[in-house]
Formats: structure tokens, sequence, C-alpha cells
């Protein structure tokens, strides 16, 4: 391509700017137009060109059969091989091979031949199928057969025919010799010529069959000419009864019904046959193919002479465009007049020149239905190739035809000078293309395309009039781009006029660019490339074109205006789709459209003014029809109807946007929701606002499911306004507008919770779920009614979660609410399951009970009967399964709390309310309620109520209103009891409580031991510090209390701490009243009594359940060895796997290692009270062991350390306890007793008073961590000390995690920080330690002391200042 361009350079698309035309002739560059296309002319010209088409037919198609006279058959001179020269000739072998596949089919037809399947007559005779049998036979051999399909030579073929026909025509004379019938000299080669013939047009079939004949067109050339040469002598071949009949042309016909393109004509013009065969008749004589001819010289010469008769350079935007042009225009005209000759060969003799081609006339030719007939010349599409419609029969040397008239004036003036060819062919052929498409448009016969996949059905030109139309384009010399351009021109108009529909246009655009599936198979440059490549156009051509697309967007803008005004409709504009498609693929992406920004910019402008006016109306038709007219009637659920139509129409138009959000530039959705949530918004807080005043006005009540499904509703549209529109600010506060609908909700929630739970644990009937007969899994071990508990507790919660309040701040006060109400539930459930377990537990035993019925006098006897018995088993107690699944539950109750709180996460809710409360001051900090625990640790010197010298006793804390608070659980003979029970009494202010300790007795009514009071005042308690007293009571001894306060607040890690902590409470209250069962066989299994018996050799361990034979003098026996002191064991042992095994069949695995644990304490608080007496500043009674006892207490406790932790001898398994519980630091402080039990009492002062000293130095070198003992002063009064032990408050111990750290720090302290207590024990026992024990609990008297003080002091500095750990605000 030229880098040079007349009007551009370098730019091949930037052309036609300064043309001003629409619609003109090509060649308006040099010729101007004479006068407007009429009507007339274009139907006149139209006929011309029909008539022509007639007067040029091939001659095949004019031929004729009639009889003919028998003739005489001659053997051709010609032998075989000569006739094969054709092939061996040829340049290109390739081009005469046949298709591969071809012996397949072959064979097939072969095989159809030889079963008298064959439809063509010719091929019935026997004789012909033997000698096809023959070759069939040689064919069907494999090496044949490979080697044919390697060479593909269709001459190998037919010479191996040849020899197998001629041997068994040479086999069928000699039969019809011997029979005396000889056939004449001739007969065999003129029937092999025949049979060769045949076998030839056989192959022909085939390549037609199989379409193969266009792939290859001189193989078939080549087969027809030897068919012919073969047949030259011969009749026809579908000889019957004698008939002989041969070919001769036909005259011309010049009647109308014999032309059909003429008849197009007349269609399309509205013109009768007899109208048109006058219009023949009078101007045949100037219409021939002379004039034809010389049309075409004329037309050559004034191309040759560069005239503005044809297109000239001017009329291109590149120099070598035109010469592309003009170098196919040259043999384009050549083939032409030649075709023009061979349908009339006496122009031949008139035209100038040495001498003319000869020509091939098929005098002897073929039936046009046989297969050597050509195909018909012309091409019957719009979309035919550029070069000739007609083709040369035959080869022909061109080079002696004078293409050229000399008599051509070469200035000839503006009048028309063709007789075929009109002044304006671009023009005429336009005007003609219009009126044929309108025509075929309102044909209803015309009958539309099969849709498929790529092209719906469509109706456009007929077969007939494309034929007519190429035949113009053709005798006019209209390029191909230019029948494309005009056909879209035509095509635009149409639809401009609504003419056509978009499908039709459509089919029009992909007819110019993708040709029917026939016409793809030229091997010349399609229409495709013709279409694509624009540098090869006309500048009027590229001009048109960009008009018309402008043209078109503008239209279709129009009808995509129009759709998408029905965008929000119930069915969209189904055209949306179409028109969009077609702007994008035929009009935008064409190169030769330029955008307008203006008009798209107005465009969008128009169509987003048209959206918001629809969806406004649509807006209006939902208010209509969803809220009444009369405020008084309004109510929410009008509101959320109103919503959810707003709701459904966006997610309706966003489905069915989904793909294609935008429509050029334009988002209908956006649009929607711009023009309605921000209305819909305004709308609901007044409506709302109006409800709720209208409500309050008539003491009406919302129901509140209305206000949470309005919250619902409200949140979606508040969400999708902010997705869509985060610019436009939301009209309210949704939340604080509906936040009392969640606060009646929590109210009424409050006041049926309890009921919840009461009705759950009445319907419980507190079994394991597991079938019957059936182990009950970990997870069957617990009952329904705390799985219904927690079930309702999480409905709860979720009710408030579900609805996902945008507002964190309201969202955890409503949690704190909701918490402090569970909480109360849940403390509910615990007070209810206690009381049925204390019951169950505290029943008689039926010794118990048949002894209710006995005499004081029969109780004796019985008591003294079962001495002299000398028991030996004590029977394990029966406890019932429904027990321990209570305990099951409290345990399983336990971690659905700690997972609660997980879930719900509350530490964020306490920092989201912390951050966001507003300052307190001093009158808002002021506590209303406050939570006193109070713990009964122990108690000293307590008056003996029983027999033996001891009592059993247990604390009952009331009010000073005789209302019970509590009770101790009971210590069974032991004047110096340890109980480590725990209460929270809730009080507004004072509270006197006072402790009456009593004696259990098995019989009649329980003994009074004494009496103590204390005053609750919570201003004595503004430090939060917890305090001991030591409280005298009112016969002899004293108790010991431990309380601490802290204020109740409204606090959600507060409420779920007081909750966790009445679970563990419960949890160990009732593991105690078990484990209490057992503890007093312990106590009697391992006490001096039961040491005292195993030194004396003789007796057996079964006097150790006789408590009447401890008067009995021991015996002097050797010292027991380590077998007697195992065995003394084996009653305990066999005592506790009886009731393990009772527990295991339905406590939870978790349960059992509680339960096991607390009885190792139990048994470690006996095994330290064997050992040493209480902490106190008084000197003891008890009397220390010597070194024997002390070996046996030692070698018992790690046999039941042993037997506690269980440890399978073949797997190392442990089954019971693991060893980090089991070495308590209350285990290792019994250790220590080993270092300083049998010390000196100096040493022993000197080692407490440096335990006292490090303790003094390690308070003073940590200010912040202060662990002094408690006091155990002789105070007689309730002055009372604060304690520096750290208060097991709600907020160290509001979950599992709190409580898992405290423990680990416990043990921490007890490692690192290592007290004198177990000294000051030891000295208890030596009466000449007891100055120092005085001074020494002094001394701690004033550390305390002054601990107290300092934390007071701290505390004061560091009140309101902290804060809680800062936390991402949770959602369930």
């Amino acid at each position: 391509m030229s880098t040079s361009s007349r009007r551009s350079q370098g730019l091949k698309y930037q052309r036609g700017n300064s043309l001003h035309s629409d619609g003109r002739s090509y060649t308006e560059s040099s010729q101007s137009r004479v006068r407007p296309v009429t009507y007339n002319d274009a139907y006149t010209y139209a006929l011309r060109v029909a008539f022509l088409s007639h007067l040029l037919q091939p001659r095949a198609r004019r031929k004729e059969y009639v009889a003919a006279p028998p003739t005489h058959k001659n053997r051709a001179s010609t032998s075989i091989n000569d006739m094969m020269k054709d092939f061996s000739l040829v340049r290109d072998a390739k081009s005469t091979r046949f298709p591969r596949g071809f012996i397949e089919e072959l064979e097939k037809r072969l095989t159809g031949v030889l079963q008298g399947k064959e439809k063509h007559p010719e091929y019935s005779d026997p004789l012909i199928k033997r000698t096809f049998a023959a070759f069939f036979n040689s064919l069907t051999e494999q090496h044949f057969k490979k080697r044919m399909k390697e060479d593909r030579r269709v001459e190998d073929l037919i010479l191996i025919f040849f020899s197998n026909a001629t041997k068994e025509l040479q086999k069928e004379q000699q039969k019809e010799i011997q029979k005396g019938k000889p056939p004449g000299d001739e007969w065999v080669k003129l029937m092999t010529d025949r049979h060769v013939a045949l076998f030839v047009r056989l192959i022909l079939l085939v390549l037609k069959a199989n379409d193969w004949m266009r792939e290859k067109p001189e193989l078939v050339a080549r087969l027809q000419n030897l068919e012919t040469k073969l047949l030259a002598h011969d009749e026809d071949l579908a000889d019957e009864g004698g008939k002989k009949q041969v070919e001769v042309i036909a005259p011309i016909s010049y009647e109308v019904k014999d032309m059909p393109l003429v008849q197009v004509v007349s269609r399309i013009f509205g013109v009768t046959n007899a109208q048109a065969q006058s219009d023949i008749n009078k101007n045949k004589s100037v219409w021939t193919d002379k004039a034809a001819l010389q049309d075409l010289k004329t037309y050559q010469a004034h191309l040759n002479l560069n005239s503005n008769r044809t297109l000239i350079a001017e009329d291109f935007d590149l120099e070598e465009s035109y010469e592309a042009w003009r170098k196919n225009e040259t043999p384009d005209l050549s083939q032409m007049m030649l075709a023009i000759v061979q349908a009339n060969p006496d122009l031949a003799k008139s035209t100038p020149g040495a001498s003319l081609p000869q020509f091939n006339t098929h005098t002897n030719g073929s039936h046009p239905s046989e297969p050597g007939v050509p195909e018909p010349a012309r091409k019957s599409s719009l979309n035919s190739d550029e070069g000739s419609s007609y083709v040369i029969d035959q080869p022909v040397d061109m080079s002696s035809l004078n293409l050229e008239d000399d008599s051509i004036n070469k200035d000839a003036g503006a009048e028309n000078i063709y007789t075929f060819i009109p002044s304006d062919p671009r023009a005429y052929y336009r005007f003609i293309l219009l009126q044929a498409l309108n025509y075929d448009l309102n044909d209803s016969s015309l009958q539309p395309s099969s849709p498929s996949d790529d092209a719906p059905s469509i109706k456009l030109l007929s077969r007939q009039s494309s034929e007519m139309l190429n035949e113009l384009c053709l005798r006019w010399r209209i390029p191909m781009f230019s029948r494309m351009v005009l056909f879209l021109d035509v095509i635009r108009e149409k639809f401009v006029e609504q003419g056509i529909s978009l499908d039709t246009l459509d089919s029009a655009f992909n007819f110019v660019k993708a040709p029917p599936l026939e016409n793809k198979r030229s091997s010349q440059a399609g229409p495709i490339f013709v279409f694509t490549d624009r540098n090869r156009w006309t500048i009027a051509d590229f001009t048109l074109m960009q008009q018309l697309l402008s043209a078109l967007h503008e239209a279709l803008l129009r009808e995509l205006y129009d759709a998408m005004l029905h965008s929000y409709d119930s069915k969209p504009s189904p055209l949306m789709s179409s028109v969009l498609y077609v702007l994008e693929h035929h009009v935008r992406d064409d190169p030769g459209f330029s955008e307008n920004r203006d008009e798209l910019s107005r465009f969008q402008a128009q169509v987003t003014d048209g959206l918001a006016q629809k969806a406004r109306d649509m807006y209006s038709d939902f208010v209509d029809k969803e809220i009444p007219q009369e405020s008084e009637s309004w109510e929410f659920y009008h509101l959320v109807q109103l919503g959810k139509s707003v709701l459904k129409l966006v997610e309706k138009i966003q489905k069915r946007f989904k793909r294609n959000p935008e429509v050029m530039g334009i988002d209908p959705v956006i649009v929607l929701l711009d023009c309605t949530l921000p209305v819909y918004a305004q709308d609901a807080r007044n409506m709302v606002e109006q409800i709720l005043e209208y409500a309050h006005q008539t003491g009406q009540e919302i129901p509140i499911e209305d206000g949470f499904d309005l919250y619902r509703e409200l949140v979606e549209i508040r969400l999708k306004h902010a997705n869509s529109l985060p610019d436009v600010p939301f009209a309210f506060h949704v939340e604080s507008l509906l936040a009392d609908f969640v606060w009646r909700w929590i109210r009424r929630t409050d006041e049926q919770i309890v009921g919840w739970v009461e009705q759950a644990v009445k319907q419980d009937g507190f079994k394991v779920r597991s079938a019957a007969q059936q182990i009950p899994t970990e997870d069957e071990r617990h009952s329904d009614s705390v799985i219904d508990v927690f079930r309702s507790f999480n409905q709860v919660i979720d009710q408030i979660a579900q609805l996902n309040w945008d507002d964190d701040f309201q969202y955890a006060k409503f949690m704190t609410a909701l918490s402090k109400s569970i909480g109360t539930a849940l403390a509910r459930y615990c007070e209810l399951i206690e009381q049925m377990f204390g019951k169950e537990m505290d029943r008689m035993t039926p010794e118990q009970e048949a002894a209710l019925n006995q005499t004081r006098q029969e109780k004796w006897m019985q008591l003294a009967k079962d001495a002299w018995s000398n028991r030996e088993r004590i029977e394990p107690f029966q406890f019932f399964p429904e027990s321990f699944v209570k305990l099951n539950n409290i345990a399983f109750a336990i971690h659905q709390w700690d997972k609660l709180e997980h879930e719900m996460n509350v530490d964020a809710l306490a920092d989201v309310v912390s951050r966001n409360m507003p300052p307190i001051t001093q009158k808002q900090r002021r506590t209303n309620n406050y939570v006193f625990t109070i713990k009964v640790v122990e108690a000293e010197d307590l008056k003996a109520c029983d027999m033996n010298g001891l009592s059993d006793p247990y604390v009952v804390l009331t009010d000073e209103y005789q209302k019970r608070l509590s009770k101790t659980r009971v210590i069974y003979s032991n004047l110096n009891p340890r109980w480590d029970d725990t209460v929270d009494i809730t009080t507004q202010g004072p509270l006197n409580i006072i402790a009456t300790i009593w004696d259990w007795d098995n019989f009649g009514d329980h003994d009074y031991v004494g009496r103590t009071s204390l005053k609750l005042d919570p201003s004595h308690f503004g430090d939060f510090l917890p305090r001991e007293y030591w409280l005298d009571l009112d016969t002899q001894g004293r108790l010991l209390l431990r309380v601490s306060m802290e204020g109740e607040r409204d606090d959600i890690q507060f409420y779920f701490g007081k909750a966790f902590r009445t679970l563990k409470r419960t949890e160990r209250d009732m593991t105690r009243k078990i484990t209490d069962k057992l503890s007093a066989y312990i106590n009697h299994c391992l006490s001096r009594r039961a040491l005292k018996q195993l030194l004396s050799r003789g007796i057996s361990i079964s006097t150790m359940s006789n408590f009447l034979n401890r008067n009995r003098p021991p015996t002097t026996n050797a010292p027991p060895t380590d077998a007697d002191v195992q065995n003394a064991l084996q009653p305990l042992f066999t005592y506790f796997n009886d009731n393990f095994a009772i527990m295991n069949q339905t406590l939870t695995s978790e349960a059992m290692i509680m339960v096991m644990t607390r009885l190792w304490k139990e048994v470690l608080q006996t095994i330290e009270t064997l050992l040493v007496p209480p902490l106190s500043d008084k000197p003891s009674q008890q009397r220390p062991l010597n070194q024997q006892e002390l070996d046996i207490v030692f070698k018992w406790l790690q046999s039941l350390f042993d037997f506690f932790h269980a440890v399978d001898d073949e797997t190392g398994e442990v089954g019971g306890v693991p060893q980090t519980v089991l070495k308590s630091p209350k285990y290792h402080e019994i250790q220590t007793l080993n270092f300083f039990y049998f010390d000196t009492t100096d040493n022993l002062i000197r080692t407490s008073e440096r335990m006292a000293s490090a303790t003094v130095q390690r308070q003073q070198a940590s200010k912040n961590r202060l662990s002094a003992p408690p006091s155990f002063g002789g105070a007689t009064n309730l002055m009372a000390l604060p304690s520096t032990r750290r208060a097991k408050s709600i907020m160290l111990s509001r979950n599992l995690g709190t409580m898992r750290k405290a423990k680990e720090e416990k043990w921490k302290e007890a490692q690192a920080d290592p007290n004198d207590d177990m000294i000051l024990r030891i000295l208890r026992m030596r009466p000449e330690a007891a100055r120092y024990l005085r001074d020494r609990s002094r001394q701690k008297e004033r550390l305390a002391a002054a601990a107290a003080a300092e934390m007071i002091v701290k505390q004061s500095l560091m009140q309101g200042s902290g804060g809680r750990m800062a936390g991402t605000l949770g959602r369930r």
C-alpha cells in the first residue's frame, strides 16, 4: 500500500470530511447526475438486463432431445492411453487426485450397482454388472486398495477398470462365437469404451453426491472430457426399446413465460407480463447481445482512457485502492465478453481480428441433469464474488479476440452512451433494490429463513430478487463493497420508516458480514474481506457508510429510549437486548462510526429523567395500594408492606440487570433507588412518628412483633440505601425511634423467664436420655430441663441478635438487661435443683425410718447390739440416679453458660457500654444494692454433745427476722470443724445476721451448740476489702467468718459473673453433700483411734467400726508391717469402690473426677487434722504423734494418693484424678510436716521468725501484692481486721477462664511465698511456745492492718481511673 493519499497522510479511515453528498453516485466526483431516477426508467433498465440475461443463457440449457435415425457404430481411433494423457500432462498433480474417503464411497456405489439398487437404468445391464464385479474384486484386494488410498490417482482406477472390462468382454465374445452369434469385429472395443464411460460417470456421481465437485473442479473437468471422448461414437446409454435420441439446439424463446428474471422485474415493479412482453417486443431489436458486447467494449475503452464514465482515481482515497480495483476489472470484462461470444458465436464473425477462439459447443453434449454438465454460470446471491458471474465452459485462446472498439469517441459527451448501463448505475441500483425489498417484505408467499443458533428467522430478499440484483450489479459494474453499502443504506431507510424489525436489521448486517454457507467455499477473496478491508472502498461508499451508521445510531437510541422506559414494568421490553446488540456489534464497533459525546450525554439525561419519573410513579402506586388514606388507620404493617413492595421491585430490577448493570452509561437500578429509597425513608419517619403519637394519645399499645418487623424492613432498606447511595444520609435514626419496642420485649421476658425455668424443672423426670438397658453416653447423662432452659436462653438472645441492631451502645444495653434476667432465671434453676437434691440426700435410711417407731430404750439396745456384733462392713449410701443427673445438669449448665458468654462477647459489650456511658456524678455513683459474700470458715473448742465426747456440728445463718439464709454441711465427730461454705446475701442497707451451730443427731432433735451474731453494714466495707471475724459463741468456743462486699452494678460482666458463681457454688455444695455421705467413714478410718488399734497387734481392722471399743486397753505387739498398714485401708478402699460404682453409672466423667477430687480434699483435711491442730493463738491439748505413728500416716497418704490417681499397671493410663490436682498446695503443706514435726521448739521458733521477716521484706518490695494469712488473734468482740487474702469477687470468678487463672495464681503464690502456718500449728502442741504464739499473733495483726491501710489508699487513688479491656462488639 502506498504511503501517499490525496486527502490523508497515513490515516486509512479519515476520509470524506469534505464531502456533503448523501447517497450520490460513485462517479459524482467526475460526472454530474443528469436527472433523478424515475420509476419508469428504473423499470426499463431492469427489464433490459433481465432480457439480456435470458439471451445469454448457456447453450446447454437451450438443448432438447429429438428422435434420430440409427447410426453405424465406429470405434474411435484414439486409444485409451491417448485419452488418459489429459491426466498425465496436468502440471498440478494434486488437482486431479480424488478426495480422501473417496474409495469407501466408491465401494458403496459399486455394491449398489451389483445389488441392483442403482437408480440410473444404464447400470442394470447384466454384462455391465459382470465387468463392474470383476473390478470390485480387484478393488477390495487390500494391497491395491491401500495403494489407491495413498496415491489417490484416478487414472490408475480407470486403467484397472479398463483391464478388467476388456477381459470380461473378451470372454463374452468367445461365448457368443461358440453359440454361432459372432458380435462383430469392433464389438469388444465399442463395449469397452461404453463400460469405461459408465465407470467414469459413476465416479462423477460419487463426487457429486458427496459435494466434492467444487473442491476438485479440474478433476471433474478432466473426467467429463474423458466421458465425452469415450461416448463420441456411441449412442445414448439408456437405450430402451430401440428408441434412439440425439440432442439438438433449441431456438431462443422470446416469450416472457420463459424468462424468469423478466417475470421477477414485472412483479417487483407491478407490471403485467403482457406489458413486459410488449416492451420486449418493441425493443428486442435494440436490446441485443451485440449491444451488450458493445457496452462492454465501450466501458473497456473508457476504463483505459481513465474517463469519467467509469470510476477514476479521484473516487478513491488511496492510489493503491484504485489500482487494485482496475486490475480486477479488466479480466472480468474480458470474461464477460467471451461469455457473450460463446453464447452467440456469430458475434465472433463480426468482431475484427486475425482469428477467433474455437469453442466446444457440446453438440454431442450430455443432458443437463447428468454430472457431465457444468454448474450454472450465474451466482444467485448478493454476496457473490467480485469476479465475473460467467464461466467459460472450455479453455479458449483469448489472444486473438479484439476487446476494444476503435469507433469509440474518446471525447464523448455527457449523454448516455450505453444500451444496458444507465447514466447513474449506483442510484438506479439503489432504487431497484428498494423496490425489490419492499416487494419481498410484502410477499406473503415468501417464506422466512429457518432459525438457527446464530441467527433468528429472517425475511429479506427472495432468491429470484437476489439473482436479478446480482445480474444488475454484474452488467452495471457495481463493485461488491458498493453493493453492500447500498444494501445497508436501503435497510437503514426501511428501519427508520419502521418497515423492518430489529432482527431483520441484525440479519442484514450479518448478511453482508458473513455470507451464506454455500458461498463460503469460494476460493477467491470473499465478501467478509471486502466488507472489512475498507481501504479498497470509494470515498462515496465510506461517506455513505458513516451517514447510515449515524442515522441508525440515532434511530436505535430512540428505540432504546422507548425500551428503557419499560425497565420497571412487570415484563420489560424485549427490544432492549436486541437494540443494544445491534448498537454495540454493528454500529458502535464499526470503524466508520464516530461517536458524538454531546448526543450521548443528551440521551443519558433524557433516559435518566424518564426513568426517574417512572420510578416516582411506581412508588406513588405502591403508596396508594399499601397505605390507607386516613392516618388514623395507619399501622406498622402498612409501612412494612410498602417497604417490601419497594425492595421487591429493587431486587427484581437488580436481577434483571445483573449481567449488564449499565446501559449506555445509565444504571436503572441506581435511578430507581435514588428516586424511591430517600422518599420512603422520609415517609417512614413521618408515619412512625404519627402512629406512635396516635397510640400514645389513645392509650393503645402497638404489638411488639409489629415493631420488630418494621425495624427489620427499615434496616434492610437502610442497608440498600447505604450501599447504593453512600453520599446520601438516611432520613432518620431508626434505632432511636424503635428502641422502646425492644425494652418492652425485655421487660416482658423478665416477667416470664423464671416461669419458663420452673415449668421446665416441673416437667423434668431427671432421667438419663439413653435407651433402656443401654449405657448412656456423656452427652446423654443430663436431663431435658437444662437443655430446655438454655434453649430458651438462646432463643431470647437470638431474638435481639437477629434484629441486627445497628446501634452498638443500645445493643450492649439490651444484652446487659437480658443477662440480668437470664442470670436471675439461672439462679432460680440452681435453687430448685439444689432444693430437690438436698431432700434426696437428706432422706432417712431404712434403719433410720425403722428407728422412728422405736422407743428410746429400744434405740439404745439396738446401738449396743450393733457394737457387740462387731460389724466390719458399712453399706454404701444408696444414691438416687436422679440426684447424679441433677449434678450433671449443673455441670452442663456451667459449660453452656461459659459458651454463651463467649458467643455474646461479653467483654466487648461491657467495653462498648463503658466507652459510651456519660460521666457518672457522685450522686449517680452511689450504689443501692450490695452483695455480701459470707464464708463460714471454721470453729474452735465447740461444746461436746455426743456420748463419745465429740459433736457433729453444722451452722445455720438467719437474719434478724429468723429467715434462714444458709445452712452448712455437717462435720462429723469434730470439735474444731472446718466448713468453708459460702453464701451471697443481697441487701440495700445494714443487716444483722445470726449464726447458730447445731449438733446433728440421727435420733430425735438436734442439739444446740452455740450462737453468735454479726452486723453487715455497707458503710464499713467502703474499701470493698474482705474481712475476717472471730465471733465468740454464747456457750463456749468461737466461729470464724470471712466477709466481703461488692456493690451490685448494672454491668453485663457482673451479671454473668454472679450467675456463674451461683452455678459453681451450687455444684460445690451438691458435690459436698455427696462427699459428706462418705466423710464420716473417712474420718473413722483415718482417726487416731484407728491408728492406735493398728499398732495394737492381734486386733483386726473390724474394731475400727466399733465405736464402743475405744476404752479397751491396747496390747503390746511388734510394729505393723507394710502389708498391715496397707490392709488397714482396705475397708475404706472397698467402701470407695462400692460408692464409685454406683456413681459411675450416672455421673459424667467430669462430675466423677470432681467428686473424687472433693473426696481427696476430705482425705487431706482429715490427715492434716490427725497430724496437727487448727491454726490459733492458743495452745492445743492435741498430742503429737510419735515417729512410728507419723510413718504410718504418711504411708496411708501415699496409698490413698495411688488409689485416687488410679494408674493402670499395664497401659499406664490414668483413670482417676490427675496428678496435678492431687498435688495441691494442701498436699505440699502436709509433706512439709516431715521436716519440722520432731524439730526442737527453739529451732521451730527461729524458723518461724525467719519466715516472718522474709514475709515483711516481700511486702515492702512488692507494694501491690499482699499475702498475709488471716488473723487468728484472740479477740472476743466483733472487731475485725481487713484480710489481705485475694477476694473471690464476682468479677474475678465470672467464667471458667477467670477461675482457671485465679487457681494458677494461687498455686504460684503458694510456691513462691511460703508461710509459717504449719510451724505455728506444730507449736500449738508445745506448751512452752504459748508466749511466742501470742506475740506472733499480734505481729500478724499489725502487718495485716498496715497492708489493709495501704490497700485503702491505693484504691482511693485509683478510683474512677480504670477501664475495661477493649474489645470488638460481637454479635451472635
